[in-house]
């Protein structure tokens, strides 16, 4: 993020700082897009964020049946920027998420996003929350 805030605020840094505070926040239109052209390359950081929403439960019921349910969605940023969420499998949460399913029919439940990007120097990072 820091990176980004150095890009944006190369000239004009003291003209950012006396605006703040002198005038009253003002709600805008967000683009469902960025504003500006991130098809090059140097933007493939914005393209390897994905987020995960993951809510899994599984329990073994009184007549023995092991019953599953779950709904995952998968959010991706698309050439220019462009957020979309698609149907995902629990197979498609990265290894780096808690969510650990496994293979029994044991108790299990799960709910929270998780957050994985690949960042400008090729570093890998990520975060999860649970709620």
């Amino acid at each position: 993020m820091e990176r980004l805030f150095e890009i944006a605020l190369r000239e004009g840094r003291e003209q950012l700082h006396e605006s703040w505070g002198e005038s009253p926040a003002e709600l805008y239109l967000v683009q469902d897009r960025a504003d500006v052209d991130i098809s090059d390359p140097a933007y493939d950081f914005v393209r390897s964020i994905h987020v995960f929403q993951v809510e899994y439960r599984r329990h073994r019921n009184r007549d023995g049946d092991c019953n599953t349910w779950s709904t995952i969605r998968e959010g991706t940023y698309g050439e220019q920027g462009d957020f979309a969420w698609a149907r995902s499998t629990p197979a498609r949460v990265p290894s780096a998420s808690a969510f650990r399913p496994g293979t029994s029919c044991s108790d299990y439940w799960f709910r929270g996003v998780f957050v994985d990007w690949t960042d400008y120097e090729g570093t890998y990072g990520f975060e999860e929350v649970r709620y």
